[in-house]
């Protein structure tokens, strides 16, 4: 249940209302805006009578909530949510690319990538130190090496992280060395794994799940979100279908979608939607003229020998030439980079 506030609704009024519904045991989810203010009340509201709360002339009007995510549903929350990636801002008007290395190979790698992609405009530095692979015998990542090895690259280039975790047993080293923590595709229904990051105020990075429908993906992210943690930023990476020719389908109708049903960011990753460096850019400048609030593209100094997904890798000057275009198309759609 939703109940929407009239603009200047006395704020002894607000509270009576609210001190009301919690002593039936509902949580309140608060949201208050320019020029209203909404309450999200959360649990059985079947027992709630929308009368009593419309006989106050503080409010405007009481909407019932069909979809099961409440905390990720923009009628909890109508303005637009802007996450705080160690100073760097995903979702507001700017649009923040995340770029560098599949995997994260040595200290030389890490700086120079880092260095050249923060010099084309890229505002966060990816990498991977954990790495989940379909078969148990290709390259898994150099773990804790590879961890130290991104944070140094990141502090290097004054620039903020984002990588990969895999088990909530990792999740102190993570909130102490990185930025933006990563759930990936394979963990995206991870649930413990989601509760415990969701306990943390880490801003999280929900990549969508490679068959889950849109009402999972968010369902995901309100596992995160129910533990008290909001500073969520989904992320659209394709999806399994019948097709084979790409590594996956990228769903770009997704980003409208979300955009209308929650208040997120949502940013796309066109490099492993793809598989195919060539297709990279195209589908950038896509996902940028549908209203992605940002990019997640891999970029490699040398992806002909890259350790893992060199293939799907843009090499710097070519991520140089896309960042160039992108903010052509970002002005056209009203956006800045």
């Amino acid at each position: 249940m939703v109940i929407v506030f009239k603009k200047g609704a006395p704020e002894a009024e607000k509270q009576r209302i609210k001190q009301m519904l919690l002593r039936q045991n509902f949580q309140i989810n608060e949201s208050t805006g320019e020029n209203l203010t909404v309450f999200g009340v959360i649990g059985d509201t079947s027992t709630i009578d929308p009368r009593q709360i419309t006989v106050s002339d503080a409010v405007e009007k009481v909407l019932r909530v069909q979809e099961p995510y409440k905390r990720a549903n923009r009628m909890f929350h109508p303005e637009d949510t802007v996450v705080d990636v160690a100073g760097v801002k995903v979702g507001g008007k700017k649009l923040v690319v995340m770029a560098g290395p599949c995997s994260i190979e040595t200290d030389a790698q890490m700086n120079e990538v880092a260095a050249s992609v923060k010099e084309s405009g890229a505002g966060i530095l990816r990498g991977g130190a954990f790495k989940p692979r379909t078969s148990p015998y290709s390259f898994q990542g150099l773990a804790e090496k590879g961890l130290d090895m991104l944070e140094n690259a990141g502090k290097n280039n004054n620039l903020p992280i984002v990588t990969e975790i895999m088990s909530a047993d990792k999740i102190d080293e993570f909130v102490d060395k990185v930025d933006l923590i990563q759930v990936g595709a394979r963990n995206m229904q991870n649930f413990a794994l989601l509760k415990e990051l969701g306990k943390t105020r880490k801003p999280i990075l929900l990549k969508r799940g490679m068959s889950a429908t849109i009402e999972e993906w968010l369902m995901a992210a309100e596992y995160i979100m129910s533990e008290g943690n909001e500073n969520v930023i989904l992320c659209e990476r394709g999806i399994r279908t019948f097709e084979t020719y790409t590594r996956n389908t990228l769903d770009l109708s997704s980003v409208l979608a979300v955009k209308k049903k929650s208040q997120l960011p949502v940013i796309v990753d066109p490099s492993h939607a793809s598989g195919m460096w060539w297709m990279v850019e195209p589908l950038a400048k896509a996902a940028v003229a549908v209203g992605a609030d940002g990019l997640m593209i891999e970029v490699h100094n040398d992806p002909e020998n890259a350790w893992c997904d060199g293939a799907q890798s843009l090499k710097p000057k070519k991520f140089e030439h896309l960042m160039g275009d992108l903010k052509n198309i970002a002005n056209i759609v009203g956006r800045e980079l």
